[in-house]
């Protein structure tokens, strides 16, 4: 078991089901992903992330090496991690393999997931939010605090949830 997560350490994080393949060429940057994500923020604040006239695939790799962070998570009493662009798995001190699947409440310390939970609940009520800050926690158990995070629900084109997602670029570490 992890001393900072406490999940098991899988023998292949292949192992865990239906987990997407890391943004590259061969995936296409996960562009389908990285659409959602922004054709829902578009939904709730009525503009998404800016595509500067970028096909799918170069819009979907220009956000993955992008300067914030960005995640997402499914839907479920538990949901798991299923994006995060490379400033998030720098972030969080996490590669693709080891951020992939993980349960999104692992972010935050233990006695921060109230807080977490609250969050999560205030932005499925209103759609989004703009102003969250709180304190997270990375791989080593290095702590920081996110600022002025935007959070939002993913919505499919049906307009059923899909989960959520999180993009921040102001942070500060607090050890």
């Amino acid at each position: 078991m992890s001393p900072v997560f406490n999940r098991p350490v899988f023998a292949s994080d292949d192992a865990v089901a239906g987990k997407p393949p890391e943004p590259d060429d061969s995936s296409g940057f996960l562009w389908q992903h990285v659409r959602l994500i922004s054709d829902s923020l578009c939904h709730w604040r009525g503009e998404g992330l800016n595509s500067a006239g970028l096909d799918d695939v170069a819009f979907a790799r220009a956000v993955y090496e992008a300067p914030f962070a960005l995640l997402s998570h499914g839907t479920g009493a538990d949901p798991l991690f299923n994006y995060a662009n490379r400033a998030a798995q720098q972030r969080f001190a996490m590669g693709w393999s080891q951020i992939i699947g993980l349960p999104s409440r692992y972010s935050a310390e233990p006695l921060a997931r109230a807080e977490r939970d609250a969050l999560l609940q205030r932005v499925s009520a209103h759609g989004y939010i703009d102003d969250y800050s709180g304190i997270r926690i990375a791989a080593g158990g290095q702590r920081f605090r996110i600022e002025q995070a935007l959070v939002w629900n993913l919505l499919d084109q049906h307009g059923r949830d899909c989960g959520q997602a999180a993009m921040f670029s102001h942070w500060r570490d607090l050890d």
